[in-house]
C-alpha cells in the first residue's frame, strides 16, 4: 500500500498528536460539543496504527510550511508535534517534506492532494482542486493527481533537509 498526501491548511491527520488534532476540532465553527471533539481525537488517533503494519506501507507526506509556523494548541502541542514529525520522518517506511513559504507557485495551491494505491494494483485519490473535490479512480484522473503530486514533492524540500527547517521551528518555540 501506498499514501501520498499533501496539506496545505493543516499538518495531515496521520501525523497529528491528540493535542494538535484537540486544538483544530476546538476551533471548529459551529463548536463540536465536547464529547464529540474527544470521540474525532480518539478515532484519528486510531488511524495512526497504519504505521505498525507489517509489511509497512509506503507513506509520503508534503506540509507547506506555513502549517507548521501556524500556532496550534499553544506552545506544548507545538513542541510536541514538531518532535513528532522528527520521529516519523525517521521511519524507513515515510517520506516527509516541506514546501518552503518562499517556494514559487505550484499545483497544490488549489487544496489538499490525496492518494492511496493497492496492493490489488487499485487507486484512488482526491484533491480539493480537482473534479470537484469528488474521489477519483478513473486512469486518466488518478494520472493528473499523480502528476500534480509529484511536482509538488519535486519542488518541496528534499526529505534529508525537512528536519533541520522543523528542527529550527522546534527550537524557535
Amino acid at each position: 500500500m501506498e499514501i501520498g498526501v499533501y496539506e496545505c491548511s493543516s499538518i495531515a491527520g496521520l501525523l497529528q498528536t491528540p493535542e494538535y488534532a484537540r486544538a483544530l476540532f476546538e476551533v471548529r465553527q459551529p463548536p463540536y460539543p465536547a464529547e464529540e471533539v474527544e470521540r474525532l481525537v480518539a478515532a484519528r488517533m486510531a488511524r495512526l496504527s497504519i504505521f505498525d503494519r507489517s509489511p509497512a506501507p509506503s507513506l509520503s507526506f508534503v506540509l507547506e510550511e506555513a502549517t507548521l509556523r501556524r500556532r496550534v494548541g499553544g506552545t506544548m502541542a507545538r513542541k510536541q508535534q514538531f518532535e513528532r514529525l522528527l520521529e516519523v520522518g525517521q521511519l524507513n517506511n515515510v517520506s516527509l517534506q516541506v514546501m518552503p513559504m518562499d517556494s514559487v507557485a505550484h499545483p497544490g495551491m488549489s487544496g489538499r492532494i490525496e492518494l492511496l494505491k493497492f496492493e490489488d494494483g487499485t487507486a484512488v485519490g482526491r484533491s480539493d482542486g480537482a473534479f470537484n473535490g469528488r474521489p477519483a479512480s478513473e486512469p486518466r484522473q488518478l494520472r493528473i493527481l499523480e502528476l500534480r503530486y509529484g511536482t509538488i514533492r519535486a519542488q518541496a524540500l528534499p526529505p534529508g533537509e525537512t528536519p533541520a527547517l522543523i528542527e529550527r521551528l522546534l527550537g524557535e518555540t
